[in-house]
């Protein structure tokens, strides 16, 4: 029943999502498929159903008070609040590491976007932190994916320099997933997340992770490239202007035509 699930289409409107794909999806048998199912969760269910899947008490004090208290926190926190009482209660679990890998190679992508999350309770420093999330930034699903670079995002944001050099290997990477992951967790602005006021006022600061990426053949890169530079436009117009126009020279092709003309959708001159 579970391969067949795997094969569907997700439903336009969660009214018509069928009860028997509810079900696997709050039982944590299969992954989301689109933004509707991911609403349609039923999150304290799901998050009982993980917690014993992965060997942690599902009834424990920290992960129940936390579940009794999600109405009160907006919907975009709601899971980090979760990912959060996991980790605490995984904290106290002999066999810590066996959690947490079982968490991240959950067939949810719920439960391995709250694994990529416990990377924002870890402390630890860049370098470590980007070695660990780097399974998340190759994740199969968009959703996990998006979390990873957020897990990041305020290291990055703190130290700009040692992110690009860190960074620099990741866009060269056979994976279009990883180029893309080191393009979106720099963007100057981002989409819900905090700003890094660095690269809105010097973006240049930031090309060694863009140029190698001009005429990147995944449209998901492209895209990602072509957002970065069109938040870098919003302070820095003539800067991205320039930039584009020496891509179109050097690199006359469709990929680098895409992204530049992305890039500059908002730019009045173009």
């Amino acid at each position: 029943m579970v391969d067949a699930l795997l094969a569907r289409k997700g439903a336009p409107r969660i009214a018509l999502i069928p009860r028997e794909v509810i079900e696997a999806l709050n039982a944590g048998r299969i992954p989301t498929v689109n933004l509707n199912e991911f609403l349609a969760l039923d999150l304290p269910l799901l998050a009982c159903n993980v917690a014993a899947q992965v060997g942690l008490d599902p009834h424990a004090e920290r992960l129940a008070d936390t579940l009794a208290m999600l109405p009160a926190f907006r919907p975009v926190r709601r899971h980090e609040h979760v990912a959060r009482a996991l980790y605490d209660v995984a904290a106290l679990h002999p066999q810590r590491d066996a959690v947490a890998l079982q968490l991240a190679t959950h067939p949810s992508d719920v439960a391995r976007s709250w694994a990529a999350q416990w990377l924002l309770f870890s402390g630890l420093p860049m370098a470590q932190k980007l070695a660990r999330v780097r399974r998340f930034a190759a994740d199969p699903h968009f959703g996990v994916r998006e979390v990873a670079w957020m897990t990041v995002r305020d290291e990055v944001a703190r130290a700009v320099d040692e992110a690009v050099d860190r960074l620099a290997p990741w866009v060269r990477d056979p994976d279009p997933n990883i180029r893309r992951f080191a393009s979106e967790l720099t963007r100057p602005r981002g989409v819900w997340c905090a700003q890094i006021e660095l690269l809105k006022a010097q973006p240049w600061r930031g090309l060694a992770l863009l140029e190698p990426l001009r005429a990147d053949a995944s449209r998901y890169v492209q895209n990602s490239v072509a957002n970065w530079l069109n938040d870098a436009a919003r302070t820095q117009p003539e800067w991205v202007s320039e930039t584009c126009r020496r891509w179109e020279q050097e690199s006359p092709c469709a990929a680098t035509a895409y992204i530049v003309r992305r890039a500059c959708r908002n730019l009045p001159d173009r």
